[in-house]
């Protein structure tokens, strides 16, 4: 396993791991409440994550050819 697949790992401990520590109402962020924005912020930060998996695998370097 490559290690850079690890980085995976890291919005699932986040969004299952954390909520227990975020689980409040105050303070609000952005208008929120900081558990919905946290829910929001990793689901952002998953897709930057995955895309950046998905850009240092070797194999979606290889040429398209059709």
């Amino acid at each position: 396993m490559k290690p850079y697949y690890l980085l995976a790992v890291l919005p699932f401990i986040a969004i299952l791991g954390g909520a227990a520590f975020v689980n409040k109402v105050e303070p609000y962020v952005l208008g929120l409440p900081f558990f919905l924005f946290w829910i929001i912020l990793w689901s952002v930060l998953c897709s930057i994550i995955m895309f950046t998996i998905y850009q240092l695998d070797p194999l979606n370097k290889g040429s398209e050819e059709d």
